[in-house]
Formats: C-alpha cells, structure tokens, sequence
C-alpha cells in the first residue's frame, strides 16, 4: 500500500451544499488508492444515508459521528455533556491520526462545532499544526474562522446562489440526508 508522500490541508466551507459530500468523495477516491481515511463528524448523530454506503467500504473509511445538535435548533449553547463528547472526540481524532494508521483525517463539521463554543479556534490550530507530514487533513463546516484560513493549503467556499428549499422543498432522503 502506498503512503503520502506530502499531506495538505483542506477547509470546505461556506454556506452552500456539499462540504460533507466533497470531503466524502475525497475519502472515496484516496480508498481506491488504498489510503485509509478516518472521519469524525461532529454534531451530527443523524443515520444519513452516506453513513450506510460507506459501511462497503470501511476496510478504507472509518466513520464515526460525535455528538448531537439538537441545542442548534433551539437557539441554545451546546450543553456541557455535549461539549465534553466533542472534546473526547477530538483528542480520539488527533490520537488517530498521530497512529500512523490513517492518510486522511476528515473533521466533519468542526467549523460550525467551533461557532457553537464546542470548541476553541485556537484548539482546531493546535491540531493542523500536530498533523504529521504524510496526513492530508479535511475539516468542514459553515463559518470557518479566518485563523484556519489562514493555515490551509486548499479552502474551498461553497457559495449557495439558488437552492430549491427557498421554495419550500425539504430535505429530500437520498440526496440530501
């Protein structure tokens, strides 16, 4: 199996759909290179249906899903259990990919999880900068600080210019769950 060479680091963000799907795709294809990925998603708890087909393929991708987000509809900070599964999560995530074990670590969400105070934008900088030389690094995730930016490789902006839920359709399950 072949290893990296030289990993980067990605940000997928802004407000339009396919951050997650992006950062999917990619652990896609690095499985069919014979990477490993390893991707935590923070704040989601939700059997989206992405979930169950990458279960064919987690000889290559390990998923695991971090704490719920019910506080987020209730307008609510995150209540210090869930802060505390984050945080837990978070140290599993660096241990992971300090293991030597994993090519690609996606975090899921950590952008958003950051904006509802789960975590520290100085934290999420100290994990980027503990990333070993062979681990490309993927976080996700609306409002990404400046400071994580700054530190990345790659940032893509999903920018939403037209989405048909303004017309009231709601997440449909197949292709948006």
């Amino acid at each position: 199996m072949e290893k990296l060479n030289k990993g980067y680091t990605q940000i997928y963000t802004g407000n339009g759909k396919g951050k997650t799907t992006a950062a999917i795709g990619q652990a896609v294809r690095a499985a069919g290179f014979g990477l490993k990925t390893y991707m935590i998603q923070f704040m989601k708890e939700y059997p989206y249906n992405e979930i169950k087909a990458l279960e064919n393929l987690k000889e290559w991708i390990e998923v695991v899903q971090c704490g719920k987000d019910d506080y987020v509809y209730k307008k609510e900070l995150p209540p210090a259990d869930e802060i505390t599964k984050a945080i837990n999560g978070l140290i599993d995530a660096k241990e992971r990919m300090l293991s030597g074990k994993y090519d690609l670590i996606i975090l899921d969400e950590i952008c958003v999880a950051i904006y509802f105070k789960l975590f520290s934008t100085d934290a999420i900088l100290d994990f980027i900068k503990s990333k070993p030389e062979n681990v490309e690094l993927i976080l996700t995730g609306r409002y990404c600080p400046q400071e994580l930016i700054d530190a990345a490789d790659l940032v893509t902006d999903m920018t939403e210019l037209k989405h048909y839920y303004q017309k009231g359709v709601l997440a449909r399950r197949g292709i948006e769950s």
